[in-house]
């Protein structure tokens, strides 16, 4: 399969991906609602839409025998609307496949998220691809990606021709990367809810790269957790940034922040309790020793090579 095309390729995990690809002598087209910064010789850049028609024309006039569909709405501007992040994430995935059926494609590649799994109390910790994936109403990333992987579930059973990979990705770190998580972490101390060991785990932007990079010939079709080996806990963190740690009652925060959004204080509600709580700890044993990659960084040297480049 020598033909790829990429969907959200200039963002922080496209951008090392095309490298990865083209390095192995693919032909790829990149696709994006902007031009990455670089594109590699052997890549070449078209403008993709997801939300509208674009994944219809483009697929019909490269042909891949891949797509790696990496547009998601990760981590939400200020103003944007959950309607448009929807039609990123949910919308956006159904044209892609729609359009991967229709001309023929042979592997869709797609980067789901552990928190379709939803951050739930009852949660196995740590998570296998065999648990439930649920997701939270209240968390529009969380509750996309759930949708998004029953969507795909229903495909595998209606177009089974289809080989899917789908990559449920832990928070993800690199050099100059910052997301919703790192916000937490540039913060004077790092917030905890009293009484609960909620860790993290991470994975490094080239590893992602290189999972991806494998899922178009080597790699098998299937689910996989994708993190580092290894967690780290707010203490963790905390040590390594030589910062304090505010251990508050969730009862605490709640209030805290049930005030402070209507004020304009804070852009995250009382529900953002839970995404402290209860955050998804992967298993990563079936992406090592079924789909035969091991992450060259533990989530502990993932986090400490952002937290050098982020000058912390």
């Amino acid at each position: 399969m020598t033909r790829v095309l990429v969907t959200g390729a200039a963002g922080a995990v496209g951008q090392v991906l095309l490298g990865e690809l083209a390095a192995g002598g693919l032909e790829v087209l990149a696709t994006d609602l902007r031009a990455p910064q670089t594109l590699p010789d052997g890549a070449r850049f078209e403008t993709l839409d997801v939300r509208g028609g674009d994944a219809e024309r483009v697929v019909a006039g490269f042909r891949p025998d891949v797509i790696i569909h990496l547009a998601s709405i990760v981590s939400p501007s200020r103003g944007m609307t959950r309607d448009f992040a929807f039609g990123v994430d949910v919308n956006g995935t159904r044209n892609v496949l729609d359009a991967a059926v229709a001309h023929g494609v042979k592997r869709l590649v797609v980067t789901s998220s552990g928190a379709a799994y939803g951050y739930h109390a009852d949660n196995p910790v740590p998570l296998r691809e065999t648990d439930p994936v649920r997701g939270n109403p209240e968390f529009p990333y969380s509750d996309h990606k759930r949708q998004v992987e029953e969507m795909l579930a229903r495909a595998r059973q209606d177009f089974p021709a289809l080989e899917q990979v789908i990559f449920r990705v832990g928070t993800v770190l690199g050099p100059g990367l910052e997301n919703q998580i790192t916000e937490l972490f540039h913060r004077p101390r790092l917030i905890a809810v009293r009484g609960a060991d909620s860790p993290f785990v991470f994975i490094w932007t080239r590893d992602l790269a290189r999972i991806l990079a494998r899922a178009v010939g080597e790699g098998p079709a299937g689910i996989f957790n994708v993190c580092g080996d290894g967690t780290l806990s707010v203490h963790d963190l905390a040590a390594r940034l030589n910062k304090p740690v505010l251990a508050l009652p969730a009862w605490a925060i709640k209030a805290g922040l049930g005030i402070a959004r209507p004020l304009g204080l804070s852009r995250y509600g009382p529900e953002q309790v839970r995404f402290l709580q209860y955050r998804p700890v992967l298993d990563n044993t079936a992406l090592k020793t079924v789909f035969g990659y091991t992450p060259e960084l533990t989530s502990a040297e993932t986090f400490d090579l952002w937290r050098k480049a982020a000058g912390l």
